[in-house]
């Protein structure tokens, strides 16, 4: 026992090995992620691209850069009053205490302007929601409908009618209409006779070479809404209604390339009654 108490403590020494050649930094790490969500946005807007229709993809255009506001009243608010104090000229509120009595002859049985543009707002987009209902009712419908895209301008609604790679609205460079044209002036009819607006027709077509001896693009767009008025007629559009036609040659391109078969089109706008 006493050579036992006697003995030298034990000492035990951990070494902490360190290897390789030290911390080199993980900014690697966030370039490769930065890389590969932009790989990943890429295929996706590949995808999209591939997968919707020229309606939605334009859709999709407006949503982020919107032509038209989703209020009349410019505000920072949407409320009751539209972003406006109860003392501006545009706010009237059932007291009475809105504006100033520069509208006090406004109520004698008169509607304003904007009330007027808000209806016939209401009707060009019932005509629009009509038209593009018509999609579920069959796939020819729905093949149909992806020649046109809509919108609402201050002119009205404008329908347009456009050649896909493997569909044109006509034969060749020529004002002869294609059974797609034809059906898709039926359809159309059908939808502008639920209102009793003014019609307008507008052909627009792409750059031909500049070598040609004879340019036919003035006389071609011409021609082509010519045809497209007969069309509607024979569907069943009153004559009284077409106010007017229109050749714009290839003067105002849809897209950013003039040569491309996308600004072949045919505008058929049911004007504003209001204008």
């Amino acid at each position: 026992m006493a050579g036992q108490t006697n003995a030298a403590p034990v000492i035990i020494k951990r070494k902490k090995i360190v290897g390789g050649g030290g911390h080199h930094g993980g900014a690697w790490k966030v370039a490769y992620a930065d890389f590969v969500t932009a790989m990943m946005a890429f295929f996706l807007l590949m995808w999209l691209l591939n997968a919707t229709t020229e309606k939605q993809r334009k859709g999709l255009s407006d949503y982020f850069n919107p032509s038209i506001p989703v209020n009349r009243v410019s505000g920072g608010g949407d409320g009751t009053l539209g972003g406006e104090t109860l003392f501006t000229e545009q706010t009237k509120v059932h007291n009475g205490t809105g504006g100033t009595s520069k509208d006090a002859g406004a109520s004698d049985g008169q509607v304003s302007d904007t009330l007027r543009d808000e209806g016939e707002d209401q009707k060009l987009q019932a005509v629009e929601k009509a038209l593009f209902d018509r999609g579920g009712e069959s796939r020819t419908m729905e093949q149909l409908l992806q020649h046109v895209v809509t919108r609402v301008t201050d002119e009205g609604l404008v329908i347009e009618l456009f050649d896909l790679p493997d569909a044109p609205l006509f034969t060749g460079d020529t004002a002869s209409p294609a059974p797609v044209t034809v059906a898709l002036a039926a359809m159309l009819v059908e939808v502008m006779n639920l209102t009793a607006n003014e019609v307008a027709v507008n052909g627009h077509v792409h750059t031909y070479p500049v070598t040609l001896a004879n340019n036919p693009v003035w006389d071609l767009s011409a021609a082509r809404a010519q045809s497209v008025r007969m069309l509607l007629e024979a569907a069943g559009l009153q004559t009284a209604r077409l106010q007017r036609i229109g050749g714009f040659a290839d003067r105002k391109p849809a897209v950013a390339d003039p040569a491309a078969i996308r600004n072949n089109r045919i505008e058929i706008v049911l004007l504003r009654r209001d204008r």
